[in-house]
C-alpha cells in the first residue's frame, strides 16, 4: 500500500521573520564585540608588560639590597651596643680594681702596726684575697678588650659591607628612575586604555580573562589561531572546533591551555579599533 503523503498546512509553517533574525544578528554581534574587546584588552596589557619586562628585575633587586642595607644597619647597631656593654664592664671593673688597691694599702699599713702573728695572718689573707680579685678583674678585662676589638673588626666589615651597598642601591634606584622616567607616559595612557576597555566587558569573562591571564607565564590569556593551532600552547585545534570560532556564536576556549581562541577577522577588527 502506497504511503499516504500530506502537504503541510500554511498555518504549520515557521517562516524566520525578521525580527528573529535582528535578534539573532544582534546576539552574533553581542559575542563578536566581547571577543574584540578582549582581544583589545590583551593586546594593550601585553604592551603594558612590554614596558614592565624593560625595567627588567630592578624593583627587586632594589627591594633586596634595601632589606640588605636594612640588616646590616641592625647589625651594626647590635654590635655598637654590644661593644658599649663590654666597655662599661671594663670602667666598672677599672674602678673596682683602684678601690681594691686603695683597700690593699690600707691593710698592709695596719700590717705594720699588728701586735701578734695572729692578726698579720688575718691580715695578710686579707690582702691576698683582694688580690686575687684584682687579678681575676685583670683578666675579665683582657678578655672584655680582646672581645671589643673582635667586634670592632666585625662592624668595620658591616659598614663597609653597608657601604657598598647603598652605592649599590642608589645606582639602581637611578637606573629604574631613568627607565621610568621614559616609560612612564606610555605606560600611564596604556593603563588608562586598558582600563577603558575593561569597560566593554561583562564582569564574568573580565574575571575569567584576568584568572587565565594570572596563570600563563607569559600573560596571554586570549590567543589567534596560527596555522591551525593555538597561539598560546600551539596544540592543534579540530577543523570544526575551528569553524565554530570563526562563527562568533560564543566566546571559546582551548581545550588544553584554556586560553581563550580568536580568529583573524576579530584580529583584524581588533588592530582597528587600536589605531582609533
Amino acid at each position: 500500500m502506497a504511503k499516504k503523503t500530506t502537504t503541510p498546512k500554511a498555518e504549520d509553517l515557521t517562516p524566520v521573520t525578521a525580527h528573529e533574525v535582528q535578534v539573532q544578528n544582534e546576539v552574533d554581534l553581542a559575542t563578536e564585540e566581547r571577543l574584540v574587546a578582549l582581544h583589545t584588552l590583551q593586546r594593550i596589557d601585553s604592551q603594558i608588560d612590554k614596558i614592565q619586562i624593560i625595567r627588567g628585575e630592578l624593583p627587586q633587586a632594589i627591594e633586596d639590597l634595601e632589606d640588605e642595607v636594612a640588616g646590616l644597619n641592625t647589625r651594626i647597631e647590635n654590635l655598637t651596643t654590644s661593644i658599649k656593654e663590654y666597655d662599661q664592664a671594663v670602667k666598672t671593673r677599672k674602678n673596682e680594681i683602684e678601690t681594691l688597691t686603695g683597700e690593699i694599702k690600707d691593710t698592709e699599713e695596719k700590717m705594720n702596726h699588728v701586735k701578734n702573728n695572729r692578726e698579720f695572718e688575718s691580715l695578710n689573707k686579707e690582702a691576698e684575697f683582694k688580690n686575687l680579685e684584682i687579678q681575676l678583674r685583670e683578666r675579665k678585662n683582657r678578655d672584655a678588650d680582646a672581645k671589643i676589638k673582635e667586634l670592632q673588626k666585625h662592624m668595620e666589615a658591616a659598614q663597609t659591607l653597608r657601604t657598598n651597598r647603598e652605592a649599590d642601591l642608589q645606582m639602581k634606584r637611578e637606573e629604574l628612575e631613568d627607565i621610568i622616567k621614559e616609560t612612564e607616559k606610555d605606560e600611564q595612557v596604556l593603563l588608562n586604555k586598558s582600563k577603558e576597555q575593561e569597560q566593554h566587558i561583562d564582569e564574568r569573562y573580565l574575571t575569567a580573562y584576568k584568572r587565565i591571564r594570572k596563570a600563563a607565564r607569559n600573560g596571554l590569556a586570549v590567543v589567534a589561531i596560527d596555522r591551525d593551532a593555538c597561539g598560546g600552547c600551539f596544540s592543534k585545534i579540530p577543523p570544526q572546533r575551528q569553524t565554530e570560532i570563526k562563527m562568533h556564536k560564543k566566546v571559546i576556549v582551548c581545550e588544553y591551555c584554556g586560553r581563550i581562541l580568536v580568529d583573524s577577522d576579530i584580529v583584524e577588527k581588533s588592530n582597528k579599533r587600536l589605531e582609533e
